[in-house]
């Protein structure tokens, strides 16, 4: 059923799009590199992760349109799933799983609810190449090589649908917004949380919010003074699946997950950085701990 619901949502976000498509331009990009090399230091469990952004749409006019398909994402994503040792794993514990990933959504409001949909697909195993250049990462920084990749999760690809409901509250120089979320296909969950920011915040913008740590990126830009400003969030979601902890692996999925992150920017005339660290709990049962991971954006202003 996720398959044939996962397929049908992607075609329909692909094929359906406004009227006079000619006129639809690039609006920005958004980026975000996320490791726990960054974070607590270790190569384990939700080790490493990339997403890349495409906007585009008409126009730009500083908030969301009041009709779907006006802005679509288009984004990329990789990312690197791993038992606690890259050569000796516990047991028990989760398989390494190399996955790509391809997403098409629609960001626009209903009112006041700021409102996002969208379907994709995930790659996950060895043909994804995603193992061997883990390899060679780790053997251009005389790492140790990872010795698990014969056990790894095996070629699939896997649809999904995801959606969000947000609110921007202001208050004075805060901003809080808290949202719901949900995802079915790679993995089953439902999520609620919240998100703070202040400082020199950025007005005007689309925010984007990232897989694997919730950190929220920008992928159009807006206005903000120039300094620093910061962000802080927390969700818990409950989850009923995940294809990255199959149940004939024996490693029973944990029914709830919380994230606990904080991340401080800085914006000056030309250039912009973005740091922020994610604690993750436990995802599945028998993991000892929860894990601290880093992330990363780079921006050039011309």
């Amino acid at each position: 059923m996720w398959k044939a619901l996962g397929i049908a949502a992607l075609t329909a976000l692909l094929l359906v799009s406004p009227a006079h498509t000619q006129e639809r331009r690039t609006l920005g990009y958004g980026r975000l590199f996320t490791n726990d090399r960054l974070g607590d230091g270790n190569d384990r469990w939700r080790s490493g992760s990339y997403a890349i952004s495409l906007l585009r749409g008409r126009a730009w006019k500083g908030g969301l349109p009041e009709h779907p398909f006006e802005i679509m994402e288009y984004r990329l994503g990789s990312a690197i799933i791993a038992p606690s040792s890259l050569r000796t794993p516990a047991d028990p514990d989760r398989r390494y799983a190399g996955t790509l990933s391809f997403l098409a959504q629609t960001h626009y409001r209903v009112g006041r609810i700021e409102t996002s949909f969208g379907a994709g697909v995930a790659a996950v195993g060895p043909g994804t190449g995603i193992g061997d250049l883990h390899t060679r990462l780790h053997k251009l920084l005389s790492a140790p090589r990872p010795t698990i990749l014969g056990d790894q999760l095996g070629d699939a690809l896997i649809p999904f649908v995801t959606a969000e409901l947000g609110r921007q509250v202001e208050f004075g120089g805060l901003g809080l917004r808290p949202f719901i979320a949900a995802r079915a296909g790679d993995e089953n969950l439902v999520r609620a949380g919240v998100d703070l920011d202040f400082g020199a915040r950025e007005r005007g913008a689309l925010w984007l919010r990232d897989d694997t740590t919730g950190q929220r990126y920008v992928g159009i830009s807006g206005n903000s003074d120039r300094g620093l400003s910061l962000q802080l969030g927390a969700d818990v979601a409950r989850v009923w699946g995940s294809a990255w902890l199959p149940e004939a692996d024996g490693v029973a999925v944990e029914p709830w997950r919380q994230r606990l992150r904080a991340g401080v920017a800085w914006r000056g005339p030309l250039f912009g950085v973005f740091y922020g660290v994610t604690w993750l709990s436990p995802e599945f049962v028998g993991q000892p701990e929860g894990q601290l991971l880093g992330s990363v954006r780079f921006r050039m202003n011309f």
